[in-house]
Parts: structure tokens; sequence; C-alpha cells
């Protein structure tokens, strides 16, 4: 565990135990730190996937192919240096709604989801959780999660260690009116999980269209969000970029991209730093690749302490309320 690392547990472990704000406690623990050298930035390596975009659940074949792929992925992002690996949404499979729809193809309707090789599916999510223990990295993946009938399943992603281990699980909350009409049941809650001292939170399919969910984010003090969606050609995808890039620069962390490759994408798989830009981007070709970048958490930049403090009550202190010429709003 790096030194940096230690000290924002410390941090985070002082607001736990005394209600204070993060801030508040990192001021603290500055304080009594005074003496000590100032923590240096600290940085992991993270690598972004885009995966071949596969929509028939039926397929057995196709979903075989599919974990072949992520792994074969698994295994580049490990020799590139990376400790964690993150796949779009729907990477193992992103069913169709007009394959699945009871009605369909013709019409939307709900969702039959007797219409999966769900023995097959998990077949191939063993196979990938046992090659995350393998390879050492921890795997971000987009997959669909079976619930008992007759619940519709989750739209998740699975995260699984370095050793191995399925650690936890997150399941779109904010859907689309297809999947909450016909397809998916939502999740309650946001996740959160710890690799070498940096904490990373998940968002899944249109969330990037909520600034709540990232707000929420911020709040519970991650350092990178990762966001998995689906289609890199359509227009929407495109304002999910942009809108990544936003809360990248308004949150101050970073924030990772994985969507599906496809032949004329508007919008590859890519990693925004926290000023707003592009820190890597996949390749436009539609064709499976990886983006690789260090992420790191630097101790001296003070603008997200900043914007926290503001949020807290900082500017009332300061306001008027009895100036005739702050009051009256018609005058020069």
């Amino acid at each position: 565990m790096t030194k940096n690392a230690n000290f924002k547990r410390r941090v985070r472990a002082r607001a736990a135990k005394t209600g204070e704000s993060y801030t508040a406690a990192l001021r603290q623990l500055h304080g009594r730190a005074a003496d000590e050298a100032a923590p240096a930035v600290q940085s992991i390596r993270l690598a972004v996937a885009q995966t071949t975009s596969f929509d028939n659940p039926l397929d057995s074949d196709g979903l075989r192919r599919s974990g072949a792929e992520i792994r074969q992925l698994m295994r580049e992002a490990q020799a590139a240096g990376a400790r964690l690996v993150h796949f779009a949404e729907g990477a193992t499979c992103a069913p169709n709604k007009r394959i699945m729809s009871a009605s369909g193809p013709e019409t939307v309707g709900p969702s039959d989801w007797t219409r999966f090789e769900w023995a097959v599916l998990r077949e191939e999510l063993e196979g990938t959780r046992r090659l995350a223990g393998e390879l050492g990295i921890w795997t971000v993946i987009g997959s669909v999660h079976q619930l008992t009938e007759p619940h519709r399943p989750h739209n998740s992603l699975y995260v699984m260690s370095d050793s191995g281990h399925l650690v936890t699980r997150y399941d779109e909350r904010m859907l689309s009116n297809t999947k909450i009409s016909f397809m998916y049941t939502p999740g309650g809650s946001p996740v959160t999980f710890d690799v070498d001292g940096f904490r990373f939170g998940c968002a899944l399919g249109m969330e990037a269209h909520f600034p709540e969910i990232f707000i929420e984010y911020e709040r519970l003090d991650v350092d990178c969000v990762l966001f998995s969606t689906t289609d890199g050609a359509s227009p929407g995808n495109r304002a999910f970029a942009v809108e990544v890039q936003g809360h990248a620069a308004s949150h101050r962390y970073w924030v990772s991209l994985a969507a599906l490759a496809r032949p004329g994408s508007a919008v590859p798989s890519g990693i925004a730093a926290p000023g707003g830009q592009w820190a890597a981007c996949c390749a436009t070709d539609g064709m499976p690749s990886l983006a690789v970048v260090d992420i790191s958490d630097d101790p001296d930049d003070l603008a997200r302490p900043w914007r926290r403090r503001a949020r807290t009550g900082l500017y009332e202190a300061h306001r008027v309320a009895d100036d005739p010429r702050s009051i009256a709003r018609d005058l020069f």
C-alpha cells in the first residue's frame, strides 16, 4: 500500500468516525502531518476496452466467441501493465430488444428471457473470472444478471478482483423507456470498490444523462467512475462523450467510457481526465481494441476540496440582506 493510499484511508476513516466532511477530516489530518513529507502523486494503470457487438443470446457459439474476445483483451491489458480493465455494457451480450420481444420481431413487447442461453453465459463468465485471478488483473464487465422467475434480469456490471473473486455487482438504475417497459429490473444503489488505494464507482447504460449519478459518486469520494454503454455509433452516445467530459471536469475525477466497437462509431471507448480532456481513446475503426492510461491522484489539486467547501454554506456569512443596492434589481 502506498503512502498516499494509506493517507486517503486515514482521512476516510476519520470522516466516518467523527461525522466530519471529507474536506474537514483532510484539513485535520494535514495539520497533524505538517511535519511529515507531503504525500506524493500516485497512479494506477487503467485499460478501457471496446469489444465486438453481439446481440443474440440464443447463439451459443456467439456467446463463446464473445467470451474469448474479452479474455484476449484482458491478456493484452495485463501485458500493458494495467491493474484494471473496463468493458462496455453488454460486453458478454447486449440482447436485441426485437430478438427478445415475445411479440416481435416486428413489434417490441415484453422480453421472453427463456430466449437466453444462461448456462453458456455463466460458463463464459466463470472462465473470465478465473482468468482475472490467473492474470492478477481487476476486470469490470457488462452482462445481464438473471433474477428469480418471474422477475426480469438486471442490466449489470460485474466486478472481478485480481485474485479471481466476484467482488460486487452494479445494476443500472436509470433505465431507458424500452428497458424499464419491456426488459430489465432497475437497480437501487451506487457501488464503489477500491483497488490499490483508488476508489472506483460504476455507471451504466444511459446514466451519463443523469448528473445526480455522478454527483453522488463525488460525495462517495471516488477517484474514477467507470461508465459502460453499448452503441458508440448512435447520436445519443455522442452526447454521452460530451457529458463524460463534463462530469470529469465538474467533479475533478477520472471517467472511463467503455462502448462496444462498431464500424463508423462516433465515439470510441476512452478515458477522460479530471480537467475534462480525453487522456486516451480507442481506435474508431470499429475493431476490438484497448486504450491504456495511468490515472493519478494529485493531493495538491485544490479544485475538488474547494468545490466541496463551496457547497457547504461557505457563502452565507458573506451575503448582505439590508443593502438597498443589492436588493434592488432595476438599478445600474
